[in-house]
């Protein structure tokens, strides 16, 4: 049986990174007070289509107009981390 990769894992390679944004939005019903939506998904900084796709879906489909967005990136894999081992190390 073959072994896949995750999309998670070929996105990482393709220089994505996880991405979390704070979605402060006004409530509709009562726009003096905020609401705090949580959205995660990899994405490319510094860019951030995946991000700003969601958030224009959000404005043109969901009540509640935007309040801010604080967002925080960290590309989980980078070239820095792989090396090459010259050897083997057994442990019994």
């Amino acid at each position: 049986m073959a072994k896949t990769v995750s999309r998670e894992f070929h996105l990482q390679m393709e220089g994505y990174g996880l991405t979390t944004a704070e979605i402060h939005y006004h409530m509709p019903d009562h726009p003096s007070l905020l609401q705090l939506y949580v959205w995660q998904e990899y994405d490319l900084a510094p860019g951030f289509p995946e991000l700003r796709g969601f958030l224009e879906y959000w404005r043109e489909t969901l009540e509640g107009p935007l309040h801010s967005v604080r967002v925080a990136h960290h590309r989980l894999i980078r070239p820095s981390e792989w090396r090459a081992v010259d050897g083997i190390i057994s442990v019994h």
